[in-house]
């Protein structure tokens, strides 16, 4: 196959985009591939939550694209797209140089949106990039540290008061996250863990409703209320502006508006359609698009009018098959495009993409989770938690880097886990030490404690685990091409 005729440009490098890319070299497919992102770095998005709280460090959630790609011939060009002729088949970047192509695979996602609220884009902190959980825990560790440290108690109060708006899954599993996290902080500077208020905000009426998370409702309620403080939640109501000091909000069912002094508001409610996608509204037809705007795709995954235009993930909808954004989607995706392409270039006809839910996952504290399996088992608390990190972190790209964040993980479990303050009681306090008699007896019920699910745990591993079809060898050694503007 002759490399030069088959080019193969995709615009956008997270989960669809990196592993289509990696597929196609997984097949020994030999034609040239180009991956364009504005970002140095990959980012894992279901374990930004660890990069938050420190439980997995930085290059583990966000390896560098050159770490990912090392070996596998695929050219990154780190530039943004301004611009994409579909009828000429060139993509414009934005420092100058144009990309001519024979097929296109566009995974650019989309972007956060903030559905018209007053301040929030300007004052909120959004949850979706690296750049994002950095300025996050800067804002959160600067609240902590000023409320440690004044004795004005109507600002300590505001300092001390974190606001997440949007009961999806990401907010749900923020506000469980901070709800451990920031007492545990807190306490380290000799705070009053008490003070602390996690205060969780939405629109409807309950939690995680038309989600495909949905059925874990009760299971999240459940851990907001013994959570290290609980989190409070204020429902059916609407934000009207969000201000740097404050939050405004209005029951959907009156027309008074109430303001909660806060100096964090954490926004995870609705998105927004990539700009790239919208500057493609003029060149497709109206109607294939859908009512956001977002092209419609066949079940192969190919634009309506452009078959050789492959797109996926949140910048796509995929006709008569709502799926959820949820990084097993995406990864599958990648591999249904990589096969299709492959078949296009040997002259088969591609094949409609088949996506398996295998379960879903969700983090609801520091070490408490719950894994559905399938929608037929739920494995809650300190097993969920390890069920869902082990998934997750079999799923990262690349076996050499899947072995470092494990390790990294493990080391993490055994060395360097978080403990949940708790407070001692006066009556337990003066309680005499155990005998060594005692001491053995509580460390065996201990020890079967933790050995009796291990079969169990390993079982539910293998439920949730990536197939062999599906995962990706490392690439044989050889020095990848760089592109830089």
């Amino acid at each position: 196959m002759n490399s030069s005729t088959h080019r193969t440009i995709i615009v956008g490098a997270g989960f669809t985009g990196l592993f289509t890319a990696l597929h196609l070299r997984h097949q020994h497919d030999l034609r040239s591939i180009t991956l364009i992102d504005p970002q140095e770095r990959f980012v894992f998005k279901p374990m930004l939550y660890e990069l938050l709280t420190g439980e997995l460090p930085e290059d583990t959630v966000c390896p560098t694209y050159k770490e990912l790609l090392q070996g596998s011939d695929i050219t990154f060009v780190q530039d943004k797209v301004a611009a994409i002729n579909l009828q000429e088949k060139r993509v414009h970047l934005a420092s100058g140089p144009d990309h001519t192509y024979s097929y296109l695979v566009l995974t650019v996602g989309s972007i956060q949106g903030y559905l018209g609220t007053e301040g929030a884009q300007e004052n909120a902190f959004a949850f979706r990039t690296r750049e994002n959980a950095i300025a996050l825990e800067h804002q959160l560790r600067d609240c902590l540290q000023r409320a440690s440290q004044t004795n004005d108690e109507a600002q300590r109060r505001a300092l001390l008061t974190f606001v997440v708006v949007g009961a999806g899954p990401t907010g749900v599993e923020m506000a469980a996250t901070l709800a451990d996290l920031l007492p545990y902080w807190y306490a380290q500077l000799g705070g009053n863990i008490h003070e602390i208020r996690i205060i969780l905000i939405n629109h409807g009426k309950t939690i995680l409703a038309g989600d495909v998370n949905a059925g874990l409702k009760e299971n999240a309620l459940h851990a907001f209320r013994t959570r290290t403080v609980p989190v409070e939640l204020i429902l059916g109501v609407g934000v009207k502006s969000v201000d740097a000091n404050y939050l405004e909000y209005q029951p959907v069912d009156s027309a008074e508006r109430k303001k909660l002094l806060t100096q964090t508001t954490i926004w995870t409610a609705g998105t927004a359609v990539n700009p790239l996608i919208q500057s493609l509204k003029s060149q497709i037809r109206a109607d294939h698009l859908d009512k956001h705007g977002l092209p419609l795709v066949s079940p192969t995954l190919q634009l309506l009018d452009f078959p050789e235009v492959f797109a996926a993930g949140d910048c796509a909808d995929v006709q008569s098959q709502p799926l959820p954004a949820l990084a097993q989607v995406a990864y599958q995706q990648g591999a249904n495009i990589a096969h299709n392409l492959i078949a296009l270039v040997r002259g088969a006809s591609p094949s409609p993409a088949h996506v398996n839910l295998r379960g879903t996952l969700m983090k609801l504290g520091l070490n408490n989770g719950v894994a559905n399996l399938l929608d037929k088992v739920q494995v809650t608390g300190k097993p969920g938690d390890l069920i869902r990190n082990a998934t997750y972190l079999e799923m990262l790209p690349t076996p050499l880097h899947d072995f470092k964040a494990t390790t990294e993980w493990l080391k993490e479990e055994i060395f360097h886990r978080y403990h949940r303050p708790k407070l001692v009681s006066e009556a337990v306090a003066k309680q005499p030490p155990l005998s060594p008699a005692e001491q053995r007896e509580r460390s065996l019920v201990k020890a079967l404690a933790i050995l009796a699910p291990i079969a169990f745990l390993i079982v539910a591993y293998f439920g949730l685990r990536t197939p062999p079809s599906e995962r990706l060898r490392q690439p044989q050694p050889n020095l990848p091409r760089q592109s830089t503007p």
